[in-house]
């Protein structure tokens, strides 16, 4: 099957984990945007974790979340629902770098630690819920697990990971984010601190083929968990040219006339999956009020 997440308890139900491959999904996101490949694995970590924690939530909510980080890759914007649809863009997508010391692709680099990493819950109601914090490494994995521990003051881990290959396209994508629930025993905190430092980057093992339950069985090597979901994943955008035409007759007839005299119609393009949407002179004439 394609991408997908899984959602488990572990260790005596006082963790809670997700796991999940997002080959595809990121693979999509760098055909639609043609990133470059530091830009790709930004993109992907923040579309992989996006996901994650859209997951995390409940019926028909959604997940906003923007990285400004001051770094030549701009703004990375993703958004995600509760059924593992997520999309994003990043600011320049033409962005890329020698390997890091760490011989490793240079997305600290990319993104900067000079900004903040907000996210935007949309809960069904009339406020949203905000919270923001400061990038501190760039390398996002970290920033995630910061904002998690400052934010929402659920201590976690989170990793995410992206492999590109020769030709740009993408290798393997994938991450986990664990949280510990309350109540859970220090033994328990200490194990996984020293198992998350014996394993080997997410990456490497999605590369090696390992599924969402074999990432289970890389964290937790005694078994110890119990699964409670698994559910597809995939970039999937609901712009239309409907919801575009909506926006463009909220310009006011000024602004719709003057598109007509002066290009006969207009282009729109989706920010988040780069479609066309083309309206000719007499579609936009219909769209005056």
């Amino acid at each position: 099957m394609g991408d997908y997440f899984i959602k488990a308890l572990a260790c005596g139900d006082s963790l809670r984990v997700i796991t999940t491959v997002t080959t595809e999904t990121v693979r999509e996101a760098q055909t639609r945007h043609r990133t470059w490949p530091t830009a790709t694995a930004a993109l992907g970590r923040t579309l992989t974790a996006t996901m994650m924690m859209a997951a995390q939530q409940k019926g028909d909510e959604k997940i906003t979340v923007t990285i400004q980080g001051g770094g030549p890759i701009g703004a990375i914007v993703a958004d995600a629902n509760t059924s593992g649809q997520v999309r994003g863009y990043v600011t320049n997508p033409e962005v890329h770098f020698d390997l890091n010391a760490q011989g490793k692709l240079d997305v600290a680099r990319a993104v900067g630690n000079a900004g903040f990493l907000s996210v935007v819950k949309d809960l069904g109601l009339r406020e949203n819920f905000t919270g923001r914090v400061p990038i501190i490494s760039g390398e996002l994995g970290d920033d995630f697990t910061y904002y998690f521990a400052r934010s929402e003051q659920v201590p976690s881990a989170v990793g995410v990971g992206v492999l590109v290959n020769p030709d740009e396209s993408v290798k393997a994508a994938g991450g986990f984010i664990i949280q510990v629930l309350p109540g859970a025993d220090d033994a328990v905190i200490e194990k996984l601190e020293n198992r998350l430092k014996e394993i080997p980057p997410i990456s490497k093992l999605i590369d090696a083929g390992h599924s969402p339950e074999q990432l289970l069985d890389d964290l937790f090597a005694d078994h110890d968990y119990r699964v409670l979901q698994k559910h597809s994943a995939e970039f999937y955008c609901d712009c239309s040219k409907e919801k575009f035409g909506d926006s463009i007759a909220g310009l006011g007839t000024k602004e719709i006339q003057a598109m007509i005299d002066e290009d006969g119609g207009a282009e729109v393009t989706c920010q988040f999956c780069e479609t066309h949407y083309q309206f000719t002179a007499d579609e936009l004439k219909a769209l005056m009020h």
